[in-house]
């Protein structure tokens, strides 16, 4: 990895529910696979939260149970409990959005308040809840460096997360909303 810099990484349970064995050929499963691959081997952390791991628990593949004890033996798995945002709850709250969309938000706001307690990085399969919260981040400053990363949708950000390079920001949510 560039410069040995290691990412403190947020995890959806929806990669853990995609990913596939060695046996998988759909290529959500073996992008997702492949990319998890890449994390145990490479210097990079998971981040859970107790919600986060009872989501991973409820929904991971067994491959994703395999990976995630593999990564727990490896101490590669940081175990964090964080602060509930309330500021960024009520702003979503009181926002724009329809309820549906506000609900999708704050569903996954566990995964915000992890990526902020941390290193500001999220990798999730759910592109309409990204969406979401990069129309938000103009709002919400709290969600703009946030770099949320789709490993199947966006390889090129997965791997350039993965290596540490200075252009995973363009993937920020603040960046993506200025594309909007």
């Amino acid at each position: 990895m560039k410069g040995g810099r290691t990412s403190r990484l947020v995890i959806d349970a929806s990669i853990a529910r995609a990913s596939g064995g060695i046996e998988a050929v759909h290529p959500t499963a073996t992008a997702v696979r492949d990319f998890l691959q890449k994390v145990l081997i490479m210097c990079h952390r998971a981040v859970m939260t107790p919600a986060i791991r009872l989501e991973w628990e409820k929904h991971e593949s067994a491959f994703a149970r395999k990976w995630r004890r593999s990564m727990v033996a490896r101490k590669k798995v940081i175990v964090i409990a964080t602060q509930e945002m309330s500021e960024v709850r009520a702003a979503i709250k009181d926002g724009p959005a329809s309820q549906n969309d506000k609900s999708a938000m704050i569903k996954d706001l566990l995964l915000v308040e992890a990526a902020i307690a941390t290193d500001e990085r999220v990798i999730a399969l759910d592109d309409k809840v990204q969406t979401l919260f990069i129309v938000e981040s103009k709002r919400i400053a709290a969600l703009r460096r946030i770099v949320w990363i789709n490993p199947v949708s966006n390889s090129a950000g997965a791997m350039a997360l993965l290596n540490g390079e200075e252009c995973e920001r363009q993937w920020s949510l603040a960046a993506m909303s200025n594309e909007m």
